[in-house]
């Protein structure tokens, strides 16, 4: 299959980010993960397909998704318009017709070309910041194909890569996915494969052995999400750094945790799984910071 056909389920692409690696960077989000963490900031990106997010602000009752709906899932009254998310099929006609967006579709078919074609206009930027193109998800190896490609391309461009991954994925595909990767983005969620495993749904032993590798063979971050009650005790930060002294990463990025992607899982019908959780102090996030970097690390907080 030619590049221009080969196509990938893409939710968003970000220019002028700064939290994905070096520089000033677009950031390509594919669609799809094999994990389910109960904080995830971005619910959209979860599943492998096109799905509704609704935008009730945005909403006139002009009724034109309500006439389209093939399976009665959608009704219009005076309390606004309500979706019946067990009947829908994901037919995706409703936000096809609405002329607000106050139902849009979240994840776009795209080709590598239409990627390169974006991710090209900011070459100079990257040029003068040191910045470049990062693949983030969802989990960019659930679609490695296309990724191993798209990475391919931007290097034949001249443009730094980066790959934000969670590492669950065959070591034989990763390791084809780092030959042209730059940088590795590495999240590291739990140590005990236990509790990783309450908290995303999968164990941690592909997960960590896959860090080892990969630090052993391209420039690796090690990325920490700071989950309150879930990761933050000082035990658990101190093997966080252990291990990232074990496998000798560059440097530990603590990535807070924020309920910015909270709003999301109503817009895509869903209870929000980690509510009544408080985010975590300055002091806190500061006392954690300075443990990794007692044991000889560099560390970022939110990069």
């Amino acid at each position: 299959m030619k590049n221009q056909e080969q196509k990938g389920l893409i939710f968003n692409i970000q220019r002028f980010s700064i939290h994905d690696g070096p520089g000033i960077r677009t950031t390509v989000f594919m669609k799809g993960c094999p994990l389910r963490c109960r904080w995830c900031s971005n619910p959209e990106s979860q599943n492998p397909y096109p799905e509704i997010m609704t935008y009730d602000v945005k909403c006139i009752r002009c009724g034109k998704c309500e006439q389209i709906c093939p399976m009665n899932a959608i009704t219009i009254s005076q309390k606004g318009r309500k979706i019946a998310r067990t009947q829908c099929t994901l037919c995706l006609k409703c936000a096809e017709v609405c002329p607000t967006g106050a139902i849009s579709i979240s994840g776009k078919y795209m080709t590598i070309e239409e990627v390169m074609k974006e991710v090209g206009s900011d070459k100079l930027f990257y040029q003068n910041s040191g910045g470049g193109v990062t693949i983030s998800g969802g989990e960019p190896l659930s679609q490695w194909e296309f990724v191993l490609q798209l990475l391919k391309e931007c290097k034949q461009e001249g443009l730094h890569t980066a790959l934000d991954t969670c590492g669950y994925a065959p070591w034989h595909i990763l390791e084809k996915v780092l030959e042209h990767t730059d940088l590795i983005l590495f999240d590291i969620k739990h140590i005990n494969s236990s509790q990783h495993r309450k908290g995303t749904g999968k164990g941690n032993r592909l997960i960590l052995d896959n860090a080892k590798r990969t630090a052993a063979k391209v420039r690796t971050w090690l990325r920490f999400p700071l989950i309150p009650g879930y990761n933050d005790s000082d035990e658990h930060v101190r093997e966080v750094a252990e291990l990232a002294t074990k496998i000798r990463v560059e440097k530990v990025s603590i990535l807070p945790y924020h309920e910015w992607g909270k709003a999301k899982y109503e817009k895509l019908g869903r209870r929000y799984p980690f509510k009544n959780t408080q985010t975590l102090s300055d002091w806190h996030i500061q006392k954690l910071q300075k443990i990794i970097e007692n044991m000889g690390l560099k560390v970022t907080v939110g990069n």
